[in-house]
């Protein structure tokens, strides 16, 4: 036999009040009381329930969060985005200038050039490259060609000199290479190998491509080899280039001026300040 007891408020023998229903609220306790739950007891609050909160929460410790995500206003004043990070004073800000963001990664398997296009934007005025490329033939020039609204400018509008050093165990001499009114920049040995395990590997820093006043240019150093398979030379490269136009570039484009290219170039922005 069940019995049902209907009241609005339960008080205690002083008169106050323990529970209170009114139009459908209920209030346990009343305003300086302490709700206890005891050991051992088990708070659950089913799937479609709302906990709303107009107070404050104290106690729970971040370990008892096991799932779900916290919002990002939550962690922190300011605006959360993908270009900001949370400061030790709990702030979202942007990132310090100068700092360098990981843009784009373009890897290639015997194709006929590898473009890094589109990601050119007004956040960076320089773009540092890290690249490490080989020829499918032998005996052919590591280049690039600055691209253009997508596509890569292959017009005699570029300047390039390049110093280097060659040796082979026992000669050891310097060498040059440079283009005048060129229709590539060349950027290491004239006559690479086509090994894979001898690749050309390299930095260059790219400057001013989105500037209408500015020359884009290029600056780089590699590690270079002789033709052969496996090469019997190494050369080391530097090379300094511009191509000669105002026109906003849009993109890099590596290549061997015969044959196809492999390898992986990785690019990055240096934020301005």
């Amino acid at each position: 036999m069940s019995s049902i007891i209907k009241v609005n408020t339960v008080q205690d023998t002083d008169g106050n009040n323990i529970i209170n229903e009114n139009a459908n609220n209920v209030t346990i306790g009343a305003s300086g009381d302490t709700i206890k739950i005891p050991s051992g007891a088990t708070l659950d609050i089913v799937s479609g329930a709302t906990l709303a909160n107009s107070g404050s929460v104290t106690g729970i410790p971040a370990s008892a969060i096991s799932s779900g995500t916290i919002a990002t206003a939550r962690l922190g004043s300011g605006t959360a985005s993908s270009s900001t990070f949370l400061r030790g004073d709990s702030t979202f800000a942007a990132a310090p200038g100068g700092s360098m963001v990981h843009l784009n990664t373009s890897t290639g398997s015997n194709v006929s050039s590898m473009d890094l296009d589109g990601h050119f934007t007004s956040d960076y005025d320089h773009y540092w490259l890290v690249y490490s490329v080989y020829a499918a033939t032998g005996n052919t020039d590591t280049i690039v060609r600055i691209m253009q609204s997508g596509s890569a400018i292959s017009s005699s509008n570029y300047w390039y000199a390049g110093s280097g050093w060659y040796y082979d165990g026992g000669t050891a001499q310097s060498t040059n290479a440079q283009g005048f009114n060129a229709s590539y920049i060349g950027i290491s040995s004239t006559d690479n190998t086509a090994s894979a395990q001898y690749p050309t590997t390299g930095t260059m820093l790219l400057s001013n491509p989105l500037s209408t006043t500015h020359n884009t240019t290029i600056v780089t150093s590699n590690i270079g080899y002789n033709s052969g398979s496996p090469p019997n030379a190494i050369r080391a490269w530097n090379y300094s280039a511009t191509l000669v136009s105002t026109t906003a570039a849009s993109g890099i484009s590596f290549l061997y001026d015969g044959g196809n290219v492999n390898g992986t170039i990785r690019l990055y922005g240096i934020k301005n300040s």
